[in-house]
């Protein structure tokens, strides 16, 4: 399927690797130029210039922490004019409630809520002027259905995911669509982080503990950052203006709900 953004330029925040990675190598495949961010610089060239190899495209790249005000500010001067923005940033630390203070959930709203906000405040309005623009805030599959160990990430995420609800009826009819991806657990280095903590508490193998996952996941396995690409890109395309405001579940079936 021809998307209809060949020549557009989108912003993908995290995306050295994991989901990030894989939506900006779809974006990249279907001719968008890009503005890459991630905290590691070396990880982060690497990624790009084998993108702009296979690709063609135009990459621009950003080592910064969006977190911040400085990263923000860094990463917002090298995206004027973006068409599409992708927000995206490493979960929080699991734990248990007793674990967690003020200063964590700070943290936590900083990377996962206020960070997409103020790249939304940022860049949204000229894709309003534009009459065109496309956001997907990639979240957590936890947005519908809570992890007990990932308090902070249910909080921090659902305010963001409160905020697009109310946020993306207001731009929708200038022809900006903002949307979030909820994924559940994907072969990423973050499935592997939180795989880890199960080996350790468990004394199992990393492939017991990564099948006993899978197990309960219908679909019977991890998602794939490829499909996952896909998903974000077809989003980002002509094709999905009239999507909005939706919180869309990646997760293999995991999430038990109705609607």
């Amino acid at each position: 399927m021809d998307l209809g953004i060949k020549g557009k330029k989108a912003l993908v925040c995290a995306s050295s690797k994991g989901l990030g990675l894989g939506c900006a190598e779809a974006l990249a495949a279907a001719g968008v130029d890009l503005v890459m961010n991630a905290r590691g610089a070396e990880a982060l060239e690497a990624s790009a210039e084998r993108l702009r190899t296979e690709y063609g495209v135009n990459i621009v790249t950003v080592a910064a922490d969006v977190a911040t005000p400085e990263g923000q500010e860094a990463v917002i001067n090298a995206s004027q004019g973006v068409d599409i923005l992708v927000n995206n940033a490493g979960g929080p630390p699991p734990g248990m409630w007793t674990d967690w203070d003020r200063e964590d959930f700070i943290k936590a709203l900083d990377a996962n809520m206020l960070a997409p906000i103020a790249l939304i405040k940022a860049l949204v309005p000229a894709m309003m002027d534009r009459g065109w623009g496309r956001v997907v805030n990639i979240t957590s599959q936890s947005v519908r259905a809570p992890i007990g160990v990932l308090g902070l990430s249910n909080s921090a995420r659902t305010g963001l995911t409160g905020y697009v609800a109310g946020t993306s009826r207001q731009v929708a009819g200038k022809g900006v669509t903002i949307n979030n991806l909820l994924p559940g657990i994907h072969a990423t280095d973050r499935a592997d982080a939180l795989d880890g903590g199960v080996v350790k508490a468990k004394g199992i193998t990393l492939e017991q503990a990564r099948d006993e996952r899978a197990a309960g996941i219908p679909a019977g396995r991890y998602g794939t950052r490829d499909e996952f690409g896909a998903a974000c890109a077809f989003l980002c395309s002509t094709h999905a203006g009239f999507i909005v405001g939706q919180s869309i579940l990646l997760d293999g079936g995991a999430t038990n709900i109705t609607m």
